[in-house]
């Protein structure tokens, strides 16, 4: 599984918005094709990752909502949890 949701939206695209789309957001977003290639292909499980700014230009540019091109969620306490957890445990 990809961790981002880039190749899904693409892949929903007609062939002809598919083959423009592959060219124009690279440059929109200030990537080469390449780079834009590897932000397509990094895995659930990598490492890697896509740089915040870029991944706010992608939401904006397919049109989705904040955080929702992410195929995972991000799982943490707020610090008001973290203090209220420390002040019970210290």
């Amino acid at each position: 599984m990809y961790k981002y949701k880039i190749n899904e939206i693409l892949d929903n695209m007609p062939m002809k918005e598919y083959k423009k789309a592959i060219k124009v957001i690279p440059k929109i977003i200030g990537v080469s094709q390449n780079t834009f290639a590897n932000y397509r292909s990094i895995k659930m499980d990598d490492e890697k990752d896509i740089p915040y700014q870029k991944v706010i230009l992608l939401e904006k540019i397919f049109g989705v909502e904040s955080g929702s091109l992410m195929n995972f969620k991000i799982v943490q306490k707020s610090l008001a949890e973290i203090l209220l957890e420390d002040l019970h445990h210290g």
